[in-house]
């Protein structure tokens, strides 16, 4: 995943004594159908029962990792393509704080439920 320039500012300003800044108590899943950028709005889906969802993390050394299985709602419509996730620190509009790109994408048609089991989530730090 990589961090947006919203997260990787807050790094800087932490790690350099500029400012604190107080970490989200929750964060929130995103879908996408395209690549959310430094943003992390492009391609969000909307529509047919899609909402955000909750998402915790364990953190061990540099890497966190999803604790529990994330549901998402059944879809009422098919949400398209998924090919990338981002992770916010709210469950509309806020700020985006990672993203990436899935390692493989998912259709998902109406009637579909998308889970991501607990662990399959890591976030790492180099």
């Amino acid at each position: 995943m990589s961090f947006t320039n919203y997260a990787e500012n807050k790094v800087m300003d932490v790690a350099f004594g500029e400012t604190t800044w107080t970490a989200p108590t929750t964060h929130y899943l995103s879908l996408h159908t395209a690549n959310p950028g430094e943003t992390g709005a492009t391609g969000e889906l909307s529509g047919n029962g899609y909402v955000r969802q909750s998402i915790g993390f364990t953190v061990t050394n540099n890497t966190a990792t999803n604790t529990a299985v994330v549901e998402f709602p059944t879809a009422t419509g098919s949400w398209g393509t998924i090919t990338h996730i981002a992770i916010w620190d709210a469950a509309t509009s806020g700020n985006a704080i990672a993203y990436a790109a899935l390692t493989s994408s998912k259709a998902i048609a109406t009637g579909d439920v998308l889970r991501l089991p607990a662990g399959d989530l890591d976030i790492t730090l180099d």
